[in-house]
């Protein structure tokens, strides 16, 4: 006859520390203003980050045209900050940037786990006006 074994553990996994989820936060700014007041809403969105969670990527890809106007813009200052953050961040984020004026649009999404790092901006070469009724 063999030993009685013991039963296994029960660990229950939900009252064991997880990692802050990783966001990325997409941001389109009004081109139009100046270099300054961009700089400055890229800045508040950071600081917002930074006072309760962790920046893992910040890229500014530049002025890039738009699949559709927006505000009657054809160009946004294109942004995205990775970040790991607690809800509660988010909602503050959320809240500030949708009442910041210069701000096309913005989005924020929950990343799966093992999602591949950021890529880098990608390139734009725009087609010179003259050009295109030619």
């Amino acid at each position: 006859m063999r030993p009685a074994r013991p039963p296994p553990a029960i660990v229950d996994r939900r009252h064991m520390a997880q990692p802050a989820p990783l966001y990325d936060l997409f941001t389109l700014i009004d081109p139009t203003l100046d270099d300054e007041r961009r700089a400055a809403i890229r800045d508040a969105a950071r600081d917002i980050v930074e006072a309760d969670g962790t920046i893992v990527t910040d890229q500014e890809w530049g002025v890039r045209p738009l699949a559709y106007e927006i505000d009657h813009k054809s160009d946004a200052d294109y942004h995205l900050l990775q970040f790991h953050a607690p809800r509660e961040l988010l909602e503050t984020l959320d809240r500030t940037l949708s009442i910041t004026d210069g701000v096309l649009r913005h989005r924020i999404i929950r990343l799966a786990p093992g999602t591949p790092p950021a890529p880098d901006p990608p390139r734009v070469d725009r087609v010179p006006a003259e050009s295109v009724g030619a």
